[in-house]
């Protein structure tokens, strides 16, 4: 069943927490809200649970209100960055635990343990206390606490940020997997974006309450809302450059700083001339030791190793550029080189508000 948020606000005094007038989650979607710490989507997630009551607006799921359910009667279940077990419980006890205080009955309560045992590996820990655990057990300890009880919606607070990286790479591969294998509506917190994209089937990015952009990760990666969004998703982060656009007869072009390219695809017939902010992603910045056909000579000033990548810090016509190679890739750090813009990826931004110039707009870009 869908969750739906309506005119949702949050305030705190005279601090707004959260503003999102309309959300609509799909039934059976992995949903993460994605963003810099104090943006509200934990508020957000303790608002749906009833942890917190909204100032205003509306929390649906499926054909029940949710602004008139206790938290216990919303049929939520929610899995802390913490993990809340119980240390004096076995895995067993914990995993049981909510079930006895629903007064389930106690073969169905060892059935529905074993099951959720089962699905996540715990068969042969259930005799174990949560001090005999690892990290990454003791999470699944909790999500299995969370999965005996068959919500319809879970909900995910951060729930791997305290595994080492190893491990929250482990986890998101179970996460997907459960996901898959019950098929319930998974709403998850995170402010790591390789968690959002790796995760998610739609993405919402926030920033101070409010929804920036709702999306695939495709398309909160590959077209931003903004420039908020552009910079937060990518590592190295997007190029993003002051620049002018020229509209004088196709192809319209782009000018920043001493380089200059065509965007005929980025802008409408409508389009006029004007101040803009232009940005390209390090790994579509390329770089050769030869000359390539709009290209400029320049040099690289920085480099950084990550595995089987290199990030690189390029100078070139008055711009410095990051870009990505792969390693073995044979730059040093001084070397001359060539850099051309691959310019079918330019992402062209209002200069005055930061929000995306989709293709199909006639507006006039940034101030005229």
């Amino acid at each position: 069943m869908e969750l739906r948020l309506e005119n949702l606000t949050k305030r705190f005094s005279e601090r707004l927490a959260v503003e999102i007038p309309s959300l609509v989650v799909r039934e059976g979607e992995f949903f993460t809200f994605v963003g810099p710490s104090g943006c509200g989507k934990s508020t957000t997630l303790n608002l749906i649970a009833g942890l917190e009551e909204p100032t205003s607006g509306t929390l649906s799921l499926g054909e029940r209100k949710l602004n008139e359910l206790p938290p216990h009667r919303r049929d939520i279940a929610f899995v802390f960055q913490s993990y809340a077990l119980y240390p004096h419980r076995t895995v067993f006890g914990n995993l049981a635990f909510p079930l006895e205080l629903a007064g389930v009955p106690r073969a169905e309560r060892r059935a529905r343990v074993e099951e959720a045992a089962q699905l996540l590996g715990l068969g042969a820990l259930l005799e174990k206390r949560p001090a005999q655990l690892s990290g990454g057990e003791r999470q699944r300890v909790a999500l299995g606490r969370a999965i005996v009880r068959k919500p319809k919606l879970f909900l995910f607070d951060e729930p791997l940020s305290n595994l080492d990286a190893p491990l929250r790479a482990a986890m998101r591969k179970e996460l997907k997997r459960i996901h898959r294998q019950l098929g319930t509506t998974f709403l998850y917190v995170t402010h790591d974006q390789e968690e959002a994209l790796s995760l998610s089937d739609r993405i919402a990015v926030m920033d101070a309450g409010r929804i920036r952009q709702c999306g695939t990760p495709a398309e909160v990666y590959e077209r931003p809302a903004d420039t908020f969004v552009a910079l937060f998703f990518g590592s190295p982060p997007m190029n993003l450059f002051d620049g002018k656009i020229y509209v004088e007869g196709p192809p319209a072009r782009l000018r920043v700083a001493e380089w200059e390219c065509p965007v005929d695809t980025a802008l409408s017939a409508g389009t006029r001339s004007g101040p803009v902010r232009a940005g390209i992603r390090p790994e579509h910045v390329l770089l050769s030791g030869e000359a390539m056909p709009q290209a400029r000579q320049g040099h690289i000033t920085w480099m950084e190793p990550h595995g089987s990548q290199i990030y690189l810090e390029a100078e070139a016509g008055g711009l410095r550029l990051l870009a990505v190679e792969r390693a073995g890739a044979g730059f040093r750090a001084g070397d001359r080189v060539w850099i051309s813009l691959a310019a079918d990826r330019l992402h062209l931004f209002d200069a005055d508000s930061g929000a995306r110039i989709n293709a199909d707009s006639s507006r006039p870009v940034g101030r005229g």
